[in-house]
């Protein structure tokens, strides 16, 4: 029996779902929302750019990471400070980890534009500099050959999608466009986010990146909605299962009825949104920390990778020894700077003599 695809049955692309189903989502989604608005406007004039760098470079290191591609940390967040004009020193960084840094400052700053054609094959440049084997850069794909997503070995392999064909490109995007342009009023922020997401990838109009660029459009939808950047890490969360994020993609390519891919994206970008919020929260500690203290450097460097650490923790904790090697100092000086921040209650000690750990006073 032949398999057939979301986009070859009669209805395409009108997806159907359940409303009643979405409705207490996109309620939660609504407050978590209203809480980043209010929790941004408690932010000093110091780290709204702080914050901002943080949540980008992990959202481009992440959605990489989905793709296979590992990037590095500080070239990418160099690149993202140059381009919101924060770092004009020029420092080294790969084609791919500027271009993906372009793309989320593009996405960030640009997110009132509608979305266009020549947007998305800027996207599409940007993430895929440096990709000598990609025949069309910037342009929808035009191969005759099927577009497919398979695995498995030669001649046995599954294929676990295919696209509609090159010669659709023009029209299924043209039609693609003009829908995510006039949804922005007429669908709920994670109903339209998510449909947003598979007719994009349903549609597969480039060789290569359509996964970054439909988490792209993701962010956008959010962020018009928010009516400002919603900085939302969605792909730090997609990353933690990655298998169910391919899991209900699957479950949904071969069917317009797509309740239960809102409700799996619309989880997802809660959860999403709960941790940028609690980055946030961090931020505006560390924030009074530094306002409220004078730190030396060695003390600042640390506090550093402890709040960077959260809010999964400092791995094993923070003991003397690793204080030493983080700061390249003596014995005694991480003593008398350990006991400082101690008793500024900024750190909490717990254990003794060799077991003594240091943590976060984040009460």
């Amino acid at each position: 029996m032949t398999q057939t695809w979301n986009w070859q049955q009669a209805n395409w692309p009108h997806f159907t779902f359940d409303m009643e189903t979405i409705t207490p989502l996109e309620q939660a989604y609504a407050g978590l929302a209203g809480e980043f608005r209010g929790a941004l406007k408690h932010i000093s004039h110091k780290a709204p750019n702080q914050i901002t760098i943080e949540l980008l470079t992990q959202e481009a290191m992440e959605t990489s990471k989905i793709e296979g591609e590992i990037l590095e940390r500080n070239s990418v967040q160099s690149s993202i400070q140059r381009h919101m004009g924060l770092n004009p020193l020029k420092a080294k960084s790969k084609p791919s980890e500027e271009g993906i840094a372009a793309m989320m400052i593009d996405v960030f700053q640009e997110f009132k534009a509608p979305l266009s054609h020549s947007m998305l094959f800027r996207w599409h440049e940007q993430i895929t500099r440096g990709y000598e084997h990609l025949e069309q850069i910037g342009a929808y794909r035009s191969s005759k050959e099927p577009m497919q997503i398979i695995s498995g070995p030669y001649g046995h392999t599954k294929i676990h999608f295919e696209a509609p064909p090159s010669d659709t490109m023009d029209m299924e995007m043209e039609v693609f466009i003009q829908w995510f342009n006039t949804t922005s009023s007429s669908l709920p922020p994670l109903t339209r986010a998510s449909l947003a997401h598979l007719y994009f990838v349903s549609i597969h109009p480039f060789e290569d990146g359509n996964g970054r660029i439909s988490r792209a459009l993701i962010e956008k939808c959010l962020s018009q909605y928010q009516q400002q950047p919603a900085l939302t890490n969605l792909s730090h969360i997609i990353t933690k299962k990655q298998s169910l994020y391919y899991d209900a993609l699957a479950r949904n390519n071969q069917i317009l009825e797509v309740t239960d891919w809102i409700q799996y994206l619309g989880d997802t970008i809660i959860a999403a949104q709960k941790y940028t919020l609690k980055k946030i929260e961090l931020t505006i500690k560390k924030t009074k920390i530094y306002d409220e203290f004078k730190l030396n450097d060695r003390q600042i460097k640390v506090i550093e990778k402890l709040f960077a650490a959260e809010p999964n923790g400092f791995e094993g904790g923070l003991s003397a020894e690793k204080y030493i090697t983080i700061t390249n100092t003596t014995p005694s000086t991480a003593t008398r700077d350990l006991q400082d921040l101690t008793n500024k209650e900024i750190l909490l000690r717990t254990g003794e003599r060799r077991h003594t750990r240091y943590t976060l006073n984040l009460s």
